[in-house]
């Protein structure tokens, strides 16, 4: 007896090969009936025997393709049509209830192609199928058709339109196919502007080997490239870039050409060949800064990732020979590149041919580009290793605009993040969808990129949001955006507290409904007082959130300027200690320092914050590792980088903590720091010790509390020592430690965190 079923796959199932996945498995089970995308996911009828059709709900779970993930399978009997064929039929419409999948590298199977000088697609700098390529970036709205893509200006031609018509073939309905003959156009221009003649690829590499900085067209956006092993080069791109010591990411033609520079376990090579193609932190190894002086001055990790687009893959086959075949994939390659963002002066990633001629005038000498369209703006993502997983640094490319689960739904939240490092997120359901990295809200053109974000991400969702959540600080763009998109929607506005959200955005990841303890570590953040908090311990409880406790106050010599310089911290420990006749000789350097030492004393603009950030810039002020910070901390990255060097060491001993509520006396520990002969040895020590006043101050507080769960948040804990430290104490104490992974730690997660409590407020 024939039966039929209509059955509703959710979650990202279109652009990833899904509806010719159906279609092989209906015509191996020997059903009929249709398979079609639309707008809540891909839809199926299906007729044949009952056993069949049982089969077929299995195996679409069980064999789906490499990209898809299903979220949902809903199955409804229906009566059987007398249907004779099973076919891809035309997309549907409806409410938006799917996701758009993906950037992800270029494939096996695309490889293959690209490397073979039989194929018609040898060296095609845009090659591409259902299991590859770019999905988000190029996509303007669902359902994920060609038209709704920035591939809609390129017709097919008769042969891959032949392919993209058959359902057997891997091409069938990839989006972004094309070939030589009817695809996008590759070229390279001078600083000027003019053409260079031949073959752009091979020019490009020639003058990438000359030194020369070429603005490379990616996925989401422009990359800066220079050659990793010339330093001359290497301080040109950040003299130009204004970039004077962060860190550059390198990229290497697979694992095997970094094994000399940086330690990789198994997780993390097969993190770096993933088709996320992550940049992943990776251990230095000694003499990697030799090797590439001037790229990660100073610090512990190097940030590595492998080619993921088409043009990235040429210049290394280009620079290795142009070899036929794919075994040269798997040998060292010598040619290492800077690939960084092409976003001048800390503003958003340029992503528009005439743009980037406009805005990368004077760094780039040359622009190597093509005619598809960047539809969305999106970062590479950032990752390191951590215990169980990996940990989201930045979140973009490849990791949006993947769904986190929750746990309950509700009506729509829009959450506007802060002011640094800003994402914002939208939930749908049971879904909550986090922002590709924005930047810093501190120039025009990144506020403008979060309004930007805000109206795609609501379009390609189709959320109407019925309430906005922000930051508490009144001065962010997020909160004034927040504030204008709530009045002319005529829905509720929702301030969240900084840290109360770093909390929520772990407990939301980890899908914990039960109360927990929550221990914040960040720079800064407006607490409900309106003071500058940044060491709090809290219990949070849903929407609920109550302060048990904050490290103790440090004076911020000079207000917010002394977060950017460490010695003035080291000044105000120096105070605090009653040591404050050395400040104006110990810092004898820096110009005003007997100002400060007479603005400590006096009280005057010297606001307290609770800042774990500050103790660290204090303790790397007081060690001479670095009097002022050329990037946002950088002093405790340095720190950071010598205990690494230096090896354990043990915790200072003696009494643990001030104040009945056991908040952790850090005094000493500075002390020690103030008088340390061997600065390796004494970051060591401060990191040992910190993690001991934390812990013991954690577990008393479960205890008092009655609470067995502890979530860690705030940009501190992208410090591994700390976080690997306090987590084997605390674990060994029987508490469960939650930790970010899915989102970062720092403020780049805010956003899931105000729409996590945002739900539970209305």
């Amino acid at each position: 007896m024939i039966s039929a079923q209509r059955i509703r796959v959710t979650g990202v199932v279109q652009g990833v090969g899904f509806r010719p996945f159906v279609w092989r498995l209906a015509r191996d089970l020997r059903l009929s009936g249709w398979v079609r995308n639309d707008a809540g996911g891909v839809d199926i009828l299906a007729e044949g025997d009952a056993a069949d059709l049982g089969c077929l709900g299995q195996r679409l779970r069980r064999e789906a393709p490499p990209l898809a993930r299903i979220d949902g399978i809903a199955v409804v009997d229906v009566a059987a049509a007398g249907l004779r064929d099973f076919v891809i039929a035309a997309s549907g419409g409806g409410k938006v209830a799917t996701a758009i999948g993906h950037d992800t590298g270029v494939c096996g199977e695309c490889l293959a192609e690209l490397f073979d000088a039989g194929n018609r697609r040898w060296r095609h700098a845009f090659i591409t199928c259902t299991h590859c390529g770019p999905r988000y970036t190029v996509t303007r709205r669902l359902p994920y058709d060609r038209p709704q893509t920035s591939l809609a200006p390129f017709p097919l031609c008769p042969e891959c339109a032949r392919e993209y018509a058959a359902p057997a073939d891997r091409r069938f309905h990839a989006e972004t196919t094309c070939c030589p003959h009817c695809g996008p156009h590759l070229e390279l221009l001078d600083a000027d502007g003019a053409p260079v003649a031949g073959d752009a690829i091979a020019a490009a590499l020639a003058l990438l080997n000359a030194g020369a900085i070429v603005a490379v067209k990616g996925l989401g956006g422009f990359h800066l490239a220079c050659d990793a092993r010339q330093p001359a080069a290497v301080a040109r791109l950040r003299l130009r870039k204004a970039r004077e010591e962060k860190p550059f990411a390198v990229m290497a033609a697979n694992v095997a050409s970094a094994a000399a520079l940086v330690d990789i376990d198994g997780a993390e090579r097969e993190r770096l060949a993933s088709s996320e193609r992550p940049i992943v932190l990776l251990q230095k190894r000694a003499g990697a800064d030799a090797a590439l002086p001037g790229i990660a001055p100073g610090l512990a990790w190097l940030g590595v990732v492998l080619p993921y687009t088409p043009i990235q893959w040429l210049l290394f086959h280009e620079a290795a020979g142009r070899p036929q075949g794919t075994a040269w994939l798997d040998q060292p390659q010598d040619l290492l590149l800077v690939m960084t963002s092409a976003n001048p002066g800390g503003e958003p990633l340029v992503i528009d041919n005439v743009e980037a001629r406009q805005r990368l005038a004077g760094i780039a000498d040359a622009f190597l580009r093509h005619d598809r369209e960047i539809v969305v703006r999106c970062d590479d993502s950032v990752v390191r290793s951590a215990a169980g997983g990996f940990q989201a640094i930045r979140r973009a490319r490849a990791f949006t605009p993947r769904a986190i689960r929750l746990t309950r739904a509700g009506p729509g939240v829009l959450a506007l993040g802060g002011w640094y490092k800003n994402t914002v997120c939208v939930t749908r359901g049971l879904e909550a969808f986090v922002s590709q990295h924005i930047g810093d809200l501190d120039n025009a053109a990144t506020c403008g990129f979060l309004e930007e974000a805000v109206a795609h991400l609501l379009q390609i969702l189709d959320v109407e949001p019925a309430v906005v959540a922000h930051d508490l600080h009144p001065d962010f763009h997020s909160t004034r955006l927040a504030a204008r998109i709530a009045a002319a929607r005529d829905i509720p506005l929702i301030g969240v507290q900084h840290h109360h959200a770093h909390i929520a955005a772990v407990l939301a990841e980890h899908r914990a409904e039960e109360a927990a303890l929550g221990l914040a570590l960040d720079g800064v953040g407006l607490g409900t007082d309106g003071g500058a908090w940044g060491g709090e311990l809290l219990r949070v409880d849903g929407a609920a959130c109550r302060r048990l406790g904050h490290l103790p106050l440090l004076p911020l010599p000079g207000g917010d300027r002394a977060a950017r310089e460490p010695w003035r911290m080291a000044a105000a420990a120096l105070h605090l200690l009653g040591r404050g006749e050395e400040i104006a000789t110990r810092f004898a350097d820096q110009p005003g320092a007997a100002t400060i030492a007479k603005m400590l004393a006096q009280r005057v603009n010297c606001p307290p914050t609770s800042s774990a950030g500050r103790w660290f810039d204090a303790a790397a002020g007081l060690l001479g590792v670095r009097p002022v910070m050329a990037f946002e901390g950088q002093a405790a990255m340095l720190l950071e980088g010598l205990a690494s060097a230096h090896g354990a060491a043990a915790p200072l001993p003696g009494p643990s903590c001030v104040g009945g509520d056991g908040t952790p006396d850090l005094l000493p520990l500075l002390a020690a720091m103030a008088d340390a002969a061997d600065v390796g040895a004494a970051a060591a020590q401060f990191h040992a010790t910190l993690a001991r006043l934390l812990a013991q101050w954690v577990i008393e507080a479960a205890e008092r509390e009655m609470i067995r769960t502890v979530a860690l948040g705030g940009g501190c804990f992208l410090n591994r020592i700390l976080a690997a430290d306090l987590r084997e104490k605390l674990q060994h104490a029987g508490l469960t430690v939650l930790e970010a992974r899915e989102v970062p730690p720092n403020d780049g997660g805010l956003a899931l965190g105000q729409a996590w409590i945002a739900q539970r407020s209305i």
